[in-house]
């Protein structure tokens, strides 16, 4: 079993900057594709960016490129996810996902086993 807890959320102006952890617990990460969704009120949980077990591949979803960056630190068992030029329809929950198969970055949320509880973003205009 792997336990994932995300930090690092809070409210902040539009433009701003974040950055959210997640660590985790239980396990290794190391050959885990780690990803982050968000999910914003009454809309679907959406991939917003992943990282495959080396780190080398990364994706992101459209909105993201250039804003957003995923990284790793396998060593610490973490994940993290640096948010610059925040807008307010970036708010939602993000939460970490974990798949522990490892193959590319699967877009889907089913393909993630385990999951943090989730850290709110809200950000103001």
């Amino acid at each position: 079993q792997v336990q994932l807890v995300e930090s690092g959320g809070g409210l902040v102006q539009a433009g701003g900057s974040l950055r959210l952890s997640c660590v985790a617990s239980g396990r290794t990460i190391s050959t885990f594709t780690m990803a982050w969704f968000r999910q914003a009120p009454g809309k679907q949980r959406v991939l917003v960016a992943g990282i495959t077990r080396g780190g080398g591949y990364r994706y992101y979803a459209d909105s993201m490129k250039g804003r957003f960056t995923i990284s790793r630190d396998n060593a610490k068992n973490t994940v993290y996810l640096q948010m610059n030029s925040l807008k307010p329809e970036d708010t939602a929950v993000y939460y970490c996902a974990a798949d522990r198969y490892g193959v590319g970055v699967r877009t889907g949320d089913g393909a993630y086993e385990y999951w943090g509880q989730g850290t709110q973003v809200t950000v103001s205009s």
